[in-house]
């Protein structure tokens, strides 16, 4: 396979097209955003450690039964996936109150809901991604309501395979964020990533924080608490 020129630059990522119009390479950057861009910095061996613990996660989660984009790791930074066309929704799944729900419904952080709630975003940067419900979706024609559907039911089983298997590694699931594309034959996928910038996650006896929040909230040892999520994953 060669790698051929660079078509996309997001906030976490680079995306190449390959001679293999069905596969694209995706690589990891260090570099860090929060609040829609307004804080940049760089999260030293982020880009690997997000790239490894997001294969680790979709291998994991293929086998399962949820269909992803991942083909093959090639690097420490790099994969091979499948091309897809994303549906510009981001699918949120929360079980325990924090950040932005915890401002909104006045809950304090840590509160954990007696239902798990399921929360759609419109993917626009330029709109800061409005939260949306299934009427916008289908008025704006993201999804069929099959399509819908189908997210909305991978969603809640990535949740419970989720937090079941980082139950057992010390790490609490507090919520998390995923994007779905469509294969060329229409197939819907799990795409984009699963690590610590998409997902909140908490050490299960101390409730340390193992994430992105690190960095948002300025709280130190961004680096150290990526880590530690891969050294529990991986071993790494």
């Amino acid at each position: 396979m060669k790698i051929l020129e660079q078509v996309y630059e997001g906030k976490a990522k680079k995306v190449y097209k390959t001679d293999d119009p069905e596969q694209y390479v995706v690589s990891y950057k260090d570099d860090a955003t929060a609040f829609n861009g307004q804080k940049k910095g760089t999260i030293t061996g982020k880009g690997a450690i997000n790239n490894q613990v997001t294969n680790h996660l979709m291998k994991m989660l293929e086998g399962k039964g949820i269909p992803t984009h991942f083909i093959e790791e090639i690097s420490e930074t790099d994969t091979i996936v499948k091309k897809v066309t994303i549906v510009p929704l981001e699918v949120i799944v929360r079980n325990i109150a924090a950040g932005s729900l915890s401002k909104r419904l006045g809950l304090p952080e840590g509160t954990r809901m007696k239902k798990t709630v399921l929360e759609y975003s419109y993917k626009n940067d330029e709109l800061g991604d409005p939260m949306i419900n299934e009427y916008h979706i289908m008025a704006m024609e993201f999804a069929t309501p099959e399509e819908l559907n189908l997210i909305a039911g991978y969603a809640m089983k990535i949740n419970d395979i989720l937090t079941a298997y980082l139950a057992d590694l010390g790490i609490e699931l507090i919520d998390f964020k995923l994007e779905f594309g469509k294969l060329t034959d229409g197939t819907i996928v799990l795409a984009d990533e699963i690590s610590p910038d998409t997902c909140r996650f908490w050490d299960s006896k101390t409730g340390e924080k193992l994430d992105k929040d690190r960095f948002r909230r300025d709280m130190g040892n961004v680096e150290g608490a990526y880590q530690e999520v891969m050294r529990r994953l991986m071993g790494k």
